[in-house]
């Protein structure tokens, strides 16, 4: 029952947290207004950094969101040419996060990581297609037991700085697994070959770990949506 209502600390905030909490302190000792305000901000880096548990459907053939956010792009796109994964542009799915949404990353499928690249780059505004291209990012391959291999991006956005990945190349992950976290608003890029079917829409939220982004095994076109 706690699970619904309170979520861990991702390791990567306690640091953030406890100087937050001990600036508080101390302000509270010199002007108390200040100390009420200092106390908001700990309680948002509390939250920012919260890791909450999620249940992630298991079935071949499916692909994970990465992270939680708004689906901003739907679209090809060739995959970062840092993996090696050739020109072709396949579909990519860009997922934005704002400051308010769970920063911890995870594997959109199990696997192997068969590469991992960062890329140093600029912080322009993550919901932009461009930021996939301009901003600083760590690109991941993931190469399944079966199926095609998988990218995914983790991008810093306008206000994060850091990237925090836990991934090393020859890992083993499970679909749905934390593999890091991401600080401050960011984008994560998901790269579909077939014969994925993306079984999201643009505009849609995206809950990471749980929400099943596409479907290898899938007999259906990709999806359309409606906005209400």
């Amino acid at each position: 029952m706690l699970r619904r209502f309170l979520a861990p600390l991702h390791p990567d905030g306690f640091k953030f947290v406890a100087v937050a909490a001990i600036v508080t302190l101390l302000l509270f000792l010199l002007w108390r207004p200040a100390g009420w305000v200092a106390a908001l901000v700990t309680v948002w880096m509390a939250y920012f950094f919260r890791d909450p548990w999620r249940v992630t459907p298991a079935r071949e053939g499916l692909l994970i969101s990465p992270a939680d956010g708004i689906v901003v792009s739907i679209a090809p796109a060739p995959p970062p040419p840092e993996l090696a994964m050739g020109d072709i542009a396949v579909v990519r799915i860009g997922i934005f996060l704002n400051i308010f949404d769970v920063h911890v990353t995870r594997a959109p499928i199990g696997g192997r990581v068969a590469a991992m690249r960062y890329t140093k780059g600029r912080f322009i505004n993550a919901s932009l297609d461009k930021a996939s291209e301009d901003n600083e990012r760590l690109a991941i391959r993931i190469a399944p037991e079966e199926g095609p291999g998988i990218a995914f991006v983790l991008i810093a956005g306008l206000v994060a700085r850091r990237i925090v990945c836990d991934l090393y190349q020859g890992q083993q992950v499970a679909s749905g697994q934390r593999v890091g976290i991401i600080r401050f608003g960011s984008r994560v890029d998901i790269y579909c070959p077939p014969p994925y079917v993306p079984m999201v829409v643009a505009g849609q939220r995206m809950i990471g770990g749980e929400t099943v982004l596409a479907d290898r095994l899938a007999q259906e076109p990709p999806r359309r949506g409606v906005a209400h």
